[in-house]
């Protein structure tokens, strides 16, 4: 291990490391392991939350736009504790996406605005337009 330190919401270890065959740098970050928190799908099903389908979503919604994977990063864990942090080990979905679109308005309309259209399930350019004239104002 070369460096270790901890997020600034001490959620996190972050540490760098070092391969000792090829002296190749990594990092890993280390999370503490909690309850299984719980998504409820809008169908009634319930599976288990998945950060990286969160991030994988928003990957896609930030693509060519100058937002950093460490904002997107932040973005998750605000998300992650506003919703978990409470007595609550089952979330809806619908809870979920709001509080993702919330934060990523702030973040990026553009990017906002592409998630919103998948979320959201647009029909038509009259939604689409529906969404964007709601942001304007």
């Amino acid at each position: 291990m070369v460096d270790s330190r901890s997020s600034k919401d001490a959620d996190c270890i972050r540490r760098r490391r070092e391969c000792l065959n090829c002296g190749k740098r990594f990092t890993t970050y280390e999370r503490i392991e909690e309850v299984a928190q719980m998504v409820i799908k809008k169908d009634g099903r319930r599976e288990q939350f998945d950060r990286w389908k969160m991030k994988s979503g928003l990957l896609k919604a930030i693509e060519k736009r100058p937002v950093g994977l460490d904002q997107v990063d932040a973005l998750i864990d605000e998300v992650e504790r506003e919703l978990f942090n409470n007595a609550e080990h089952e979330v809806p979905t619908a809870a979920i996406g709001e509080a993702v679109m919330a934060k990523l308005r702030q973040l990026d309309e553009v990017a906002y605005v592409r998630f919103a259209s998948v979320y959201r399930q647009f029909k038509d350019l009259n939604e689409f337009m529906s969404e964007l004239k709601s942001m304007l104002s």
